[in-house]
C-alpha cells in the first residue's frame, strides 16, 4: 500500500505543471451541497441579498484611532495632530487619511464595537476569520471556506473561493474536503501562473500527456478513490484544472485586459491590483475572495506608517465601491474590511502603538448592509466598548446572514466533533442591514 501511495507524490509533481496547484491550492469544486435558501425571517431582516464576498483583510492590527474610530478630543497624546474629517454621512467623522472611503462614507456600516480574546498576531488573525482559537488538532474553516461549503458554485469553471497575497499562514477551508480549499494566487499583476499550454506542446501532443496519465492513474484510482477523500479531490482539481485551461473564464485572472483608467482609479500598489482582481473574479461568478494587505504593527511611527499606508488602503476600497457600483454588483457584493485587534490609545515612546484587543474598528458595504451607519460605540479615548460589543463568531456570523447561508449549521469535522460558520455563539448584527 505504501509502495502505490507514493504514487501521489509523482502526481503532485505532474501537477506542478498545471497551474503550479497541489492539494494545499486546489482548484476543485463540489457540486453536492445543495444551496441554501434564505427565509422569510432572514430576508425580513435584511440578509440574503449578498452573492460574493470581497474580504480585504489588513493584516497586522490596524488602528482604530488613525482610520474609522477617530478621537480628535482626545488631546494630542491620544490623536496626535492628527485631523478627522467630515463625510458624505451626517455626523460620521474618519480619519485625514481616508478622503476618498469619506465621499463613499454613505455606502459604508461602520463596527466600531469590535473585541477580541486574541492579543497575538497568528492566534489573533486566526480567530477573526474562523470565530475559533487555534487548536493543534484541527484546522477551522475560514468564513470563505465556510461560504465555499454551504453554497452551490455560480461558476463550474472558476473556484468558489480565491486567495490574494495572504500567504500560506490561512486557514482556508480548514477540515472540510481538500476540493473546497481556496486558490491561492500570490500576486495580482502575475494572475494565475502555469495555466496554458507550453508553448513548445502542440494540442495533439497535450491530448497525449492527458491519456498517459490517465491510463497511469487508473488502477490507483480504482483501488484508493473509494476510500480515500484525498485522492477523489486530487483527480477532481486536476480535472477542474485541464477544465479552466481551455475556458475563456481564464481570461478573468489577466489584469492587462483592464484600461489605463481603471488601472489608475485603483492606483499603483499591489493590494490595488489585489482589489481589481477581486471585483474580476466576482464578476465571473466567484463566491469569495479575500484580499490581505500587510504591515500594521505599528509598535512605532504610528503617525508617520499611517500617512504612508492608509492612502493606498483609502483609493483602492473606494476605487472598488464605485465600480462595483458602476457595474450593478455592489447590491450583489458584501465588501468587508477586517483586521486582528486595534492598537492602543497611549502612544508608545517610540510614538508608535502597541497591540489592543479590547475595542477596534471593521468595515462592511454593500450586499444589503446599510450605508451611512455607525454600529457601536468605544469611550472617548477608544479604550473601552461602551455600547453594542462584537466578537469575531458575530462578525462571521453576519457575513452568513448576508449571503442568506446557515451560519447557525452544525458540521462534523473527521473527528465527529460539531462546528459552525457562527462558532459556539455568534450572532449576526441585524442593525447593519436595512
Amino acid at each position: 500500500m505504501s509502495t502505490d501511495l507514493n504514487r501521489r507524490e509523482f502526481l503532485a509533481n505532474t501537477a506542478k505543471t498545471c497551474f503550479g496547484v497541489t492539494l494545499g491550492g486546489t482548484m476543485a469544486q463540489l457540486f453536492t451541497t445543495p444551496a441554501f435558501a434564505a427565509d422569510k425571517s432572514v430576508l425580513a431582516s435584511g440578509g440574503g441579498k449578498a452573492k460574493h464576498v470581497i474580504y480585504l483583510y489588513m493584516s497586522g492590527g490596524m488602528t482604530h484611532l488613525d482610520t474609522f474610530d477617530p478621537k480628535p478630543q482626545a488631546g494630542s497624546a491620544i490623536h496626535g495632530d492628527k485631523k478627522a474629517i467630515n463625510t458624505k454621512a451626517d455626523g460620521i467623522q474618519l480619519s485625514e487619511h481616508l478622503p476618498n472611503l469619506a465621499r463613499h462614507a454613505d455606502k459604508l456600516a461602520i463596527i466600531r464595537s469590535m473585541n477580541t480574546t486574541q492579543g497575538a498576531h497568528g492566534p489573533g488573525r486566526y480567530f477573526m476569520r474562523t470565530g475559533y482559537t487555534p487548536r493543534s488538532s484541527i484546522t477551522h474553516p475560514s468564513a470563505g471556506g465556510w461560504v465555499n461549503k454551504l453554497t452551490k458554485p455560480l461558476n463550474d469553471t472558476i473556484p468558489g473561493f480565491v486567495t490574494i497575497s495572504c500567504g500560506n499562514g490561512h486557514p482556508g477551508a480548514g477540515f472540510f474536503e481538500p476540493s473546497l480549499q481556496p486558490l491561492p494566487i500570490g500576486d495580482a499583476l502575475s494572475g494565475l501562473q502555469n495555466a496554458t499550454i507550453p508553448k513548445n506542446t502542440t494540442e495533439s501532443e497535450f491530448h497525449q500527456q492527458l491519456n498517459l496519465r490517465e491510463k497511469l492513474d487508473h488502477d490507483f484510482d480504482q483501488k484508493f478513490a473509494p476510500g480515500h477523500k484525498d485522492v477523489r479531490a486530487y483527480t477532481e482539481m486536476y480535472n477542474a484544472a485541464v477544465k479552466l485551461m481551455r475556458s475563456e473564464d481564464l481570461a478573468a485572472f489577466d489584469l492587462s485586459k483592464e484600461s489605463p483608467t481603471v488601472h489608475k482609479l485603483y492606483g499603483p500598489s499591489k493590494f490595488a491590483k489585489g482589489c481589481l482582481l477581486a471585483r474580476r473574479l466576482v464578476e465571473k461568478g466567484v463566491r469569495f475572495v479575500e484580499v490581505e494587505l500587510g504591515g500594521f504593527d505599528w509598535h512605532n511611527d504610528n503617525f508617520g506608517q499611517a500617512a504612508e499606508k492608509l492612502p493606498m488602503v483609502d483609493q483602492a476600497f473606494a476605487a472598488l465601491l464605485e465600480d462595483l457600483q458602476v457595474k450593478g454588483l455592489l447590491d450583489s457584493t458584501l465588501i468587508v474590511l477586517a483586521t486582528e485587534f486595534g492598537r492602543t490609545p497611549k502612544l508608545t515612546p517610540e510614538g508608535g502603538r502597541n497591540h489592543f484587543p479590547k475595542a477596534f474598528s471593521c468595515i462592511m458595504a454593500g450586499g444589503g448592509t446599510k450605508g451611512g451607519y455607525v454600529h457601536g460605540e468605544t469611550d472617548a479615548t477608544g479604550s473601552t466598548v461602551i455600547k453594542d460589543k462584537v466578537s469575531a463568531p458575530d462578525f462571521n456570523a453576519s457575513i452568513g446572514h448576508a449571503l442568506g447561508i446557515p451560519y447557525d449549521q452544525v458540521i462534523h469535522s473527521a473527528s465527529k466533533r460539531p462546528f459552525k460558520m457562527a462558532s459556539r455563539d455568534g450572532k449576526p448584527i441585524l442593525d447593519l442591514f436595512g
